[in-house]
């Protein structure tokens, strides 16, 4: 098999995960190569995610490693069993950059989401004319056809909602994202009242932070924290300027949770967020 010059961001993580747990067991990459026939340069590059590895190699590294983490294991495995074409955005694989599709995968994985948005809405919430807005505004302009293809998997992206047991999400938008005419009045109106529609589902916590709050100064970022099906497997995601990273070192876990945490106590309430919304809505 061919390594894989462009690994997935999940695919990466279970790479990541099983080097995480030979490291914590002490075994040398020869002893884990040795145990699969094979030399330590594969070792390295299912370690890095550039090469696929069976559920049954999966269980035996995890006894070589001394992990009875059961719920662990058998997540690594589920991991290890999905394919290429097996899901929707893998439609867009060759036509959008591989950060639209590791999202659109971090999300419907997720167990819970938990987004803090300084001055647009998380993507599974947006209009499909506030999406676009936003595309036509990205600078050097933007093709057409690239515009369409965004705004086309942003909109899919919200399939989530459509899972049996959609995930439960907390979503802490700042004011400035509603104070905002992105795409002009009429359009940043519906986004406002598409808000207020999503904020009556039942697994949908939307919380405000008004300008007049005077502890949460933090506007430099989006983060989207994502819940996986056991905790190891946790995922923040940080949206710069400059760039998007996906983050999932212990500390860097905790120190996005804290942030979160702050955002949401230094947040109005969900209904008096919705009347807020509904205020500024009518103001356009």
């Amino acid at each position: 098999m061919p390594a894989r010059s462009n690994p997935t961001a999940r695919q990466a993580r279970l790479g990541a995960e099983l080097r995480k747990l030979r490291v914590r067991s002490g075994k040398p990459a020869r002893e884990a190569a040795g145990l699969l026939s094979t030399d330590s340069a594969k070792i390295s590059h299912i370690e890095s995610g550039r090469l696929g590895v069976s559920e049954e190699r999966i269980r035996k590294l995890a006894v070589l490693y001394e992990c009875d983490d059961a719920a662990l294991i058998d997540a690594l495995c589920a991991i290890a069993r999905e394919h290429r074409g097996q899901h929707w955005w893998d439609e867009y694989r060759g036509i959008l950059g591989p950060g639209f599709l590791d999202i659109a995968e971090l999300e419907h994985h997720a167990r819970y989401l938990r987004y803090l948005q300084p001055v647009t809405f998380p993507g599974v919430m947006q209009t499909e004319d506030y999406a676009r807005a936003l595309f036509d505004s990205v600078l050097p302009k933007l093709p057409p056809a690239e515009v369409q293809a965004r705004v086309e998997h942003r909109m899919r992206r919200k399939s989530i909602f459509d899972r049996d047991e959609p995930p439960e999400i907390v979503a802490v938008v700042h004011e400035a994202a509603l104070r905002m005419r992105i795409g002009g009045r009429r359009i940043a109106r519906r986004q406002l009242e598409h808000l207020m529609e999503m904020s009556q589902r039942p697994e949908v916590m939307l919380r405000i932070i008004p300008f007049t709050n005077e502890d949460f100064i933090d506007l430099t970022r989006t983060v989207l924290y994502a819940a996986g099906v056991v905790p190891q497997l946790d995922t923040v995601y940080v949206d710069t300027p400059l760039s998007g990273l996906f983050l999932d070192a212990a500390a860097e876990l905790e120190k996005n949770r804290t942030l979160l945490d702050f955002a949401e106590q230094a947040s109005m309430e969900p209904d008096e967020s919705r009347s807020f919304i509904h205020h500024i809505a009518r103001e356009l």
